[in-house]
């Protein structure tokens, strides 16, 4: 047993785990990090100085690829390069109830290694917004609270983009910005100008870093970040929190561990450990500690919690509430516009720049701003690019030389919108099915409902008339009709929540009912705002998280 106890545990490398495991070992904690997937080292196991022609399938997908992952496969950054660091979906099932896209990446460094970058704050709109309208619960925290600690990890993490003054979108601690190319900066100052400054066009705000930090960056303008970056371009925890974390000497790594249960002591009424399944050997171990951070993103972090099962907790750890796996969330996306440009043909772009513009929320954010039609709102992300011309005449070298030319220059902006907490929007555990490891799999209930639709709707149509209004000719509007699960944003079934009968922990990120156990991942959300980039404010709660937590160790508040 004492070869098997620590002070802290963390489960999952991803995003928010990766900060906890830095900041617990920072402060001297003696910290054991909890991987369900294999290792993956930094620079050493990437595949991104490989060209197209030196991979099997030129850096395309495959029939098997689709066959053994048919969600995974359909994210857009999946492909020869990528697929590693993607579940086999034939190999972790999961039950829908109702459609939903689970996409997962079991390994150290999780979906840190393939995530969409963009970074942005969220301002009290989002953490008044329930309270406001009445749909789900108010956020135990505001604006304030977290700011330092927004600016804490955007120092480290490397964030660029530009400081525009909006309330609603908070200023950052930023890197200088990856410049528009002509059409976005011709388009932005139509469309500021065209709508008095009710929507803009700024900066998108990614963790690329354009000023080297340490060893890591800049960024290359490569274009292949979900294979890893051997620059260290980009922010993962491959490349930043872990390795900080090691340089400790206080981190003990262990892949290949699917924890199946957090162990509570109803006489102690405390969390002392964590069960453990050995994913190769299917041994099971038991590690203790004074404090556990579940981390193991959403809905992997609440399928611990419900398969934490005790006389205390019949219902799941901390479950007195009911609330663990109810109000789910994602983000509704996939509608916008697209269109052409007649001009700048003496202009291309540079590089593969790992951003592009970005158009903060309009839609219900003041008395001049509200619609009767939805609830919340939404935000755009896009870009503008020249490509190839897609056909010529001829034959021969008269054939190859006309489709070496550029073609017309187009742009495109796609919505992100924000889906309430509905309560039986849900994950449960099948009470039949069981995956390898002898775990109950998840059954999956999310849907989108009449505002998200409505929502959505009025964002395709907007989106047009932004275009437009930018100088764009032959502009349609699309809406692929994505599903709950594809935007890859979920959140909320373990909120935080300021009354213990409604909500599963405190501003703290400290459970209501076991005051050693936190949960700073995407679960702890009260609301999904419309803001397209999550993963800051996870670490952001996670540092805060780790700060309260050590301090209460230190009072003696947590044993």
């Amino acid at each position: 047993m004492k070869n098997n106890t620590y002070d802290a545990i963390v489960v999952g490398t991803g995003i928010s785990g990766g900060w906890a495991a830095k900041e617990l070992c920072e402060k001297g904690l003696k910290t054991l990090v909890l991987e369900r997937g294999r290792d993956v080292k930094h620079i050493a196991d990437y595949e991104d100085m490989k060209a197209p022609w030196e991979l099997p399938h030129r850096g395309r997908k495959t029939q098997e690829d689709i066959r053994n992952s048919p969600i995974q496969s359909g994210v857009y950054n999946f492909h020869e390069g990528s697929r590693k660091f993607f579940v086999n979906d034939l190999d972790q099932p999961y039950e829908q109830v109702k459609p939903f896209e689970w996409a997962r990446g079991y390994q150290v460094g999780g979906r840190s290694l393939i995530w969409g970058r963009q970074c942005y704050r969220r301002s009290d709109i989002d953490f008044e917004a329930n309270a406001r309208d009445g749909f789900g619960v108010d956020w135990p925290i505001r604006y304030r609270d977290i700011a330092p600690w927004y600016d804490y990890v955007e120092s480290f993490v490397g964030v660029a983009g530009s400081k525009d003054g909006l309330p609603h979108l908070p200023d950052g601690n930023f890197q200088p910005p990856m410049p528009m190319n002509c059409l976005e900066k011709y388009v932005a100052e139509r469309v500021n100008k065209g709508f008095n400054g009710e929507r803009l066009i700024i900066h998108g705000r990614t963790a690329n870093l354009t000023q080297q930090i340490g060893t890591r960056g800049p960024c290359q303008y490569r274009g292949k970040c979900e294979s890893g970056c051997s620059y260290g371009g980009y922010f993962s925890s491959n490349a930043a929190t872990l390795p900080a974390a090691a340089a400790t000497g206080n981190m003990t790594l262990r892949p290949f561990s699917v924890v199946s249960e957090v162990i509570y002591d109803k006489e102690q009424r405390r969390a002392t450990g964590v069960r453990v399944i050995d994913a190769q050997t299917l041994e099971v171990f038991e590690y203790y500690a004074r404090i556990i951070f579940l981390n193991a993103s959403t809905l992997n972090t609440t399928l611990i919690l419900l398969n934490s099962k005790s006389d205390a907790f019949p219902e799941g750890l901390g479950n007195g509430s009911g609330q663990i796996g109810h109000n789910l969330m994602d983000m509704p996306y996939g509608m916008g516009a697209t269109g052409t440009f007649e001009g700048f043909k003496d202009r291309y772009t540079f590089g593969s720049r790992p951003t592009g513009i970005f158009i903060p929320r309009f839609r219900n954010i003041s008395a001049k701003t509200l619609t009767p039609k939805f609830l919340r709102g939404y935000t755009y992300q896009g870009g503008a690019w020249r490509g190839r011309i897609s056909w010529a005449d001829g034959v021969g070298a008269q054939l190859k030389e006309k489709l070496s030319e550029a073609g017309e220059w187009s742009m495109s902006i796609s919505a992100w919108g924000e889906h309430l907490p509905y309560y039986d929007n849900k994950v449960t555990l099948d009470p039949v099915k069981k995956d390898k490891f002898g775990m109950p799999v998840l059954r999956i209930d999310c849907e989108f409902r009449e505002n998200e639709k409505k929502l959505a709707e009025d964002a395709m149509n907007s989106a047009a008339e932004i275009l437009e209004m930018g100088g764009l000719k032959n502009v349609t509007t699309y809406d692929r009709g994505k599903i709950p699960g594809s935007c890859i944003h979920e959140t909320g079934t373990a909120r935080m929540g300021k009354d213990p009968r409604t909500s599963v922990l405190n501003q703290w990120n400290q459970m209501h009912e076991v005051h050693n156990v936190f949960i700073t991942d995407g679960s702890a959300m009260a609301s999904s705002s419309c803001i397209p980039g999550p993963s800051i404010t996870y670490m952001a709660l996670t540092a805060r998280a780790v700060d309260y937590a050590v301090c209460e160790m230190k009072k003696g508040n947590i044993r």
